[in-house]
């Protein structure tokens, strides 16, 4: 028997699909389901099967030095037994296995896995490798034709990434958490890429707070046949100067000189990870949603393989015959009009030989994809095109203009020819066209307006631009770089997009420039980047690699350990604004986040025990603590952030629970159906929090208040979204209603649940 092994259980249906004559059989193994047709059987795996760890006497944090986590043994743990032991028991069965996973540093390594174990079982098994950069028909039956060898340097490479992340994240993290008395689940994460990604953020941060803004001035004049000039100097820097040139201005203008030139705007280079992502950031995904999407539509044959560096498509791509595959479709209009050009790709300045740019392999209805699948295949769709298409050309005029003895100037482009802009829609540029106008004509004036301005700050980073420093900085991989920015925002580092850094980030970052700057700068970790690549080309061995990073870590302990003290009170102290809600009204104090003896946790006054004022929080997720002030209360709002889930706005503390009172009170006095209690419960359960009810609206025009869980911010959010009644609410698509309003589906369930009762 011939077994093959994909990464996951959607390729492994796929390319079972390919493969066979006829409809494969769907075979139930250790739980897991695989693809058996003539003697072939395709299984799919999880991604990682097993993962590198400490011996179980390393997990306790108080009692395990730090520092003897350098060189603590690593072992390899199991992670997902179904899958291992249905490998092992068709390992048994086959006398042939081929590795068909994601061709790439990371599919390497989860190939190697797959392999070792299944020839535990069968030492005798004979291994081959396929490669492919798209799941369809003629690349996977070529690339079976053409199976190769296993590479372990790739490999490798790939298992010293993870004994080495391992090694520094867990030693720095307990070392930080254990020192700043950060632990459970709120302990302080540092690891190798994501501190100097980090310090990147904060850096800027400080700058925008740093900035001094300088006040400027700007001119303009407006003329008849609807002119608007400027003055020539631009941005003038003396009030003085700008009343001066205002008080110099005549009655007319004179047309000094007109020049109308072509300008060209060349077509963009096709898409790798990192343009990908930047691209989707800009029409509204975030870095880790727009790659999830990209490997769904890779895994299902819509587009090509999303983890690339190439910016060059490769000769064995048929440019022509692709785009003649989407002249019947959603893109067909633009497909026979491109085809009709000369259809000369462009190149980007990176050539890597494992997989092409990203681009679509078939045309999909958008009617078979959900909406923002659809608008990730359409971004790659268009940037494909773009790459193919022509230049845009415009006629760029530009025109000087005299006002007694002062230069104004303006400039105007009219589109000549459309070109790539025409296929790809996202990168816009306005016409903006000048009058008929011709040299020495005098024109009267209108008018002049002055305008005050300031210069700005440096602007914070969208995940796409952090996305494309890391990759400039050589921080991090294309696999990599989003899960990087995830994690910073799964530990409260950072919100928002652009992204603005909390305290606690503060805290971490200025405490470890200080004692311990290596940790913060990107030239350690390019460094062990570039060796590691080193490894999958052979030119030095895995154990020198991580032998290498023992080292370094071991210096930066050093200096660590020297300077204990000062680290932990300069954490404890960072760490503590970030708790700070506002100023207790009873007492004056400050309203600080605390943890209660069982887990709990509380807004506690800091003047207890002579004040005992308190607010209930929920007991999971991170708290923000937002920079949005309650003018009732005082008190900044509280965001709520648990892993995988919308983040939740809770609000002012002190409104949020004043309103449960009011709820719970109304309770009491109101009788409640079956399915409101059960809208109630559920509610709860979603929030995280203490429920709170009302009577469900009985008429179908009910106030949307009179539905159970529904306070005055929600109210205004689901109006926002033109949800008016309760039967608004209950006739509504909950998937649809939350990505309006950032509820939660479950909520909305709950809620539809007592409006229609």
């Amino acid at each position: 028997m011939h077994l093959i092994i994909a990464e996951k259980h959607d390729a492994a249906k796929r390319i079972a699909q390919i493969l066979a004559k006829t409809k494969p059989q769907t075979q139930r193994v250790a739980g897991v389901d695989a693809f058996r047709f003539d003697d072939k059987v395709v299984m799919g795996l999880s991604g990682h099967i097993v993962g590198v760890d400490y011996p179980a006497d390393y997990n306790n944090w108080q009692k395990v030095d730090c520092k003897e986590l350098i060189r603590a043994e690593i072992v390899v743990r199991p992670l997902q037994e179904k899958i291992i032991a249905a490998l092992k028991t068709l390992g048994k069965e086959a006398d042939q296995i081929t590795i068909a996973t994601d061709y790439d540093r990371e599919g390497e390594l989860i190939g190697v896995e797959a392999l070792k174990i299944a020839k535990e079982a069968n030492p005798r098994l004979l291994a081959d490798r396929v490669r492919y950069s798209a799941i369809v028909k003629d690349e996977i039956i070529n690339a079976f034709q053409n199976a190769g060898k296993v590479d372990f340097d790739l490999a490798a490479s790939g298992e010293a990434r993870q004994i080495i992340d391992l090694v520094w994240g867990a030693a720095l993290t307990r070392y930080i958490s254990l020192t700043s008395g950060k632990l459970g689940k709120e302990f302080l994460s540092v690891g190798r890429v994501q501190s100097p990604t980090l310090a990147l953020i904060v850096d800027r941060e400080r700058e925008i707070q740093a900035f001094v803004p300088q006040a400027y001035w700007e001119i303009f004049a407006d003329l008849e046949k609807e002119l608007r000039v400027q003055h020539a100097e631009g941005r003038i820097w003396e009030k003085e100067k700008a009343d001066k040139i205002i008080a110099n201005l005549g009655p007319e203008g004179i047309i000094r000189s007109i020049e109308t030139k072509p300008r060209i705007d060349k077509p963009p280079a096709p898409f790798d990870t990192t343009s990908f992502i930047s691209a989707a950031s800009g029409i509204g995904f975030s870095a880790a949603n727009s790659m999830r999407i990209a490997e769904w539509l890779y895994t299902n044959g819509f587009i090509s393989y999303p983890r690339t560096d190439n910016t060059v498509y490769p000769p064995s791509i048929d440019l022509r015959a692709l785009t003649t595959l989407f002249t019947k479709g959603a893109f067909a209009e633009e497909a026979k009009k491109l085809l009709q050009g000369k259809m000369v790709p462009t190149r980007g300045k990176r050539s890597t030989t494992d997989h092409p740019p990203i681009y679509p392999t078939v045309p999909v209805e958008k009617s078979d994809l959900k909406d923002d699948q659809w608008k990730i295949y359409e971004l790659v769709v268009r940037r494909f095109f773009a790459t193919l298409a022509e230049q845009c050309v415009w006629d760029a005029t530009s025109i000087k203009v005299d006002i007694g003895p002062e230069p104004f100037r303006a400039s105007g482009a009219r589109l000549i020819e459309a070109g790539w802009r025409y296929y790809y829609p996202y990168s816009k540029a306005e016409e903006h066209i000048l009058p008929e106008l011709k040299k020495g004509e005098r024109l009267k004036v209108l008018g002049h307006v002055v305008e005050a301005k300031e210069t700005q700050p440096p602007a914070r980073f969208g995940q796409g631009k952090l996305i494309k420093i890391m990759d400039d900085l050589g921080l991090g991989t294309k696999s990599t770089r989003h899960d990087i920015i995830s994690k910073l925002y799964a530990r409260a580092y950072v919100q928002g997009n652009p992204m603005r850094p909390t305290n606690t980030a503060y805290a971490v970052v200025d405490t470890l420039q200080k004692y311990a700057p290596t940790i913060t700068k990107p030239e350690m970790t390019q460094t062990l980047e570039q060796d590691m690549n080193r490894i999958s080309e052979r030119q030095i061995k895995e154990d020198e690699v991580i032998e290498e990073s023992r080292v370094m870590l071991t210096s930066v302990f050093d200096e660590l350990t020297q300077n204990q003290e000062g680290i932990g009170q300069s954490l404890k102290d960072g760490l503590r604004t970030d708790k700070i809600v506002g100023t207790c009204e009873k007492c004056g104090s400050e309203l600080i986040i605390r943890r209660g003896h069982r887990g709990s946790r509380f807004i506690g006054c800091s003047g207890y025990p002579n004040c005992r004022f308190t607010l209930p929080l929920p007991r999971s997720g991170a708290v923000i603590v937002t920079e949005k002030m309650c003018e009732m209360h005082g008190m900044n709002h509280i965001r709520i952030i648990n892993k995988g889930k919308r983040p939740w706005d809770l609000g002012c503390p002190h409104c949020n629970f004043l309103e449960w009172q009011a709820r719970k009170a109304q309770m009491k006095d109101e009788p409640k159906k079956p399915q409101a209690k059960e809208a109630v419960k559920a509610t709860a359960k979603a929030n995280k929090a203490k429920p709170r009810a009302k009577a469900a609206g009985k008429s179908k025009g009910a106030s949307l208040g009179d539905v159970p869980g529904i306070g005055p911010k929600t109210l205004e959010k689901l109006t926002a979204a033109g949800i008016k009644t309760a039967q608004d609410l209950a006739r509504a698509k909950a998937d649809l209603l939350a990505e309006k309003t950032g509820i939660s589906s479950k909520k909305i369930l709950a809620w539809q649940s007592a409006a229609k009762a």
